[in-house]
């Protein structure tokens, strides 16, 4: 198969899902209103409840949902062949992820910028909102505390992103500043952005850095999730202008710039991809192809996480109903082309079938640092790249983007224990210092505890569990949406068929990962998969009788 056939498959797709498909749900089921008063007017505060030009707003949305999700997970997936993985991306970006994503938006949007979790009181009941909390909660704990192993994993793997991850929060900074408070042009502080970030790029290359291998008996994987947490819980209370909405923008700016080389190295090397469609010879201990390719890839193809971004930090910044289609769905896309990319990388960036299965040997061996191989290796036959730049540059996207989703997890994180401390009455809870502390405090526990060789080291160990999880809420959030859409009077089939599939295929792998996990004694994960069972199936029944509720009062027309 030519990766290039794949890769413009891919691109037909998600450009008729946007012009299409997004405007049919902005019409006819979302309907759009250009005089709606949006949160951020509404709400405006400077800090939190910011309005802001839509093309700046995509950039904070879609940096801080990318990640590094939507590059592991398929670098993961391709073990079981290329076709599932990219049939699930394509499917799941244009009829899943972009209504999903959309949804959640538009909801806050009509419910004064609450997040998801919030107000599920108001549309589902109150019951639900509070148990929907605690799936939440631990979303965004695994969220955080897997994105922080991942990049201190990259870091010490290319210790040359090192200069350039650090620098890009100096960039962002004084981005922000001389927008918000010099009135500088959007335009000519990105060039200068993007040009430090690229120069910082070629500087890590030439002087790699990396930490002592012991401080007080931490290795190196541990100080990085230290200093990275360090780093998130002060980003997660600064002011929005200040580092989350720059550090997002030129992030997305960047990306964007990667994808474009990448891609363009697709189309110059003409490479072949080497991988099966199917694989009939997966490593022993692989799981199943369904339920767990659906988990497997969560970001790329639908990720819950997506939902607590738009309803938690995005609503509260969009200035006009309509944006919320480029904003929403658009940064859905955005999140596919990604996806596709890692796909072609993990696929074809290797000579022949047996340097492929080499490096696949056992369903955790994929990841990051197959990405990153594999897209170097194309960079260096179609433009003669140096291995050690193109891995700097790829290395560098990915860790960007997790660190981005870092920011704004954690920050969501503090808005949740805040929605608790407000919603039943723990006044400790409500302020930016202790809930902060709380969040931070709670990513480490899990980060030190899940295991892994040594403290820090275990992220692919929580993966399946995190995607799982996001699933999950994922299909809760369509549920929400659903209730809402049908308590409005408008059509739901467009959320109830996604939600439906979604909540099938993650609880019945909620279970398989239950006896994955009593069979290697990790009681910690045990523990996180039964509650995350229990309420999810709890929230559901609730959402099922709301609905039903819904159904009756819309046949009486009340």
């Amino acid at each position: 198969m030519n990766a290039i056939v794949l890769m413009l498959i891919g691109f037909v797709a998600f450009t008729l899902g946007y012009f299409f498909y997004s405007r049919f749900l902005a019409n006819k089921i979302f309907k759009l209103d250009p005089e709606f008063v949006t949160p951020a007017h509404e709400f405006e505060d400077g800090v939190d409840y910011v309005p802001t030009r839509p093309i700046v707003l995509w950039g904070h949305h879609f940096a801080a949902v990318a990640g590094a999700a939507p590059i592991v997970g398929p670098a993961i997936a391709v073990i079981w062949g290329w076709l599932p993985a990219f049939l699930w991306v394509t499917v799941g970006t244009v009829f899943f992820a972009g209504v999903h994503d959309y949804g959640a938006l538009w909801a806050s949007v009509r419910n004064k910028g609450q997040s998801v979790g919030s107000m599920t009181a108001d549309i589902v009941g109150e019951r639900a909102r509070n148990i929907f909390m605690i799936v939440i909660f631990l979303l965004l704990l695994m969220v955080n505390s897997v994105f922080a192993i991942i990049i201190a994993g990259e870091h010490i793997a290319v210790p040359s992103s090192v200069i350039p991850t650090w620098v890009v929060i100096v960039v962002a900074m004084a981005i922000g500043y001389l927008v918000y408070k010099k009135g500088m042009s959007l335009l000519w502080v990105t060039i200068i952005g993007v040009t430090v970030l690229y120069g910082a790029i070629w500087v890590g290359s030439v002087y790699p850095l990396s930490l002592p291998e012991t401080v007080f008996g931490l290795g190196a994987p541990a100080q990085w999730v230290i200093i990275l947490f360090t780093y998130a819980g002060i980003a997660s209370v600064l002011p929005v202008w200040l580092l989350l909405q720059p550090r997002d923008y030129i992030n997305g700016i960047q990306l964007f710039i990667g994808l474009a080389i990448l891609y363009t190295a697709v189309v110059i090397a003409n490479p072949t991809i080497v991988a099966p469609a199917f694989n009939p010879n997966v490593p022993d201990g692989t799981p199943p192809l369904v339920p767990l390719l659906f988990v497997t890839i969560a970001c790329g193809a639908i990720s819950g996480f997506h939902g607590l971004v738009a309803s938690g930090t995005t609503s509260k910044q969009l200035d006009k109903e309509p944006h919320s289609r480029q904003v929403g769905y658009l940064g859905s896309v955005g999140e596919g082309t990604l996806a596709i990319a890692a796909i072609i990388a993990c696929t074809a960036g290797f000579a022949s079938l047996e340097e492929w299965e080499g490096r696949y040997t056992s369903f955790t061996a994929g990841g990051l640092d197959v990405f990153v191989q594999g897209g170097a290796h194309i960079l260096e036959t179609a433009m003669s790249l140096s291995p050690d730049v193109g891995e700097t540059l790829l290395a560098v996207m990915a860790i960007l983007f997790a660190a981005t989703t870092m920011d704004a997890g954690v920050r969501l994180q503090r808005y949740i224990i805040q929605e608790i401390g407000n919603n039943n009455n723990i006044p400790i809870l409500t302020g930016r210092t202790v809930s902060t502390l709380v969040a931070v405090g709670a990513c480490l526990l899990l980060a030190f505890g899940a295991g892994g060789a040594e403290p820090g080291s275990g992220g692919l160990i929580i993966w399946p569990l995190f995607g799982t999880s996001n699933q999950l809420l994922a299909g809760l959030t369509l549920m929400v949406i659903s209730v809402f859409l049908i308590k409005l009077g408008r059509p739901a089939k467009v959320t109830m068929i996604p939600l439906t599939f979604l909540m099938v295929m993650a609880l019945i792998s909620l279970v398989i990962q239950l006896g994955t996990f009593w069979e290697q004694q990790n009681y910690l994960l045990i523990g996180l998969d039964l509650v995350v069972l229990g309420a999810s199936i709890l929230v559901a029944l609730e959402a099922i009788r709301a609905l039903r509720e819904a159904k009756r009062e819309a046949a009486r027309g009340v």
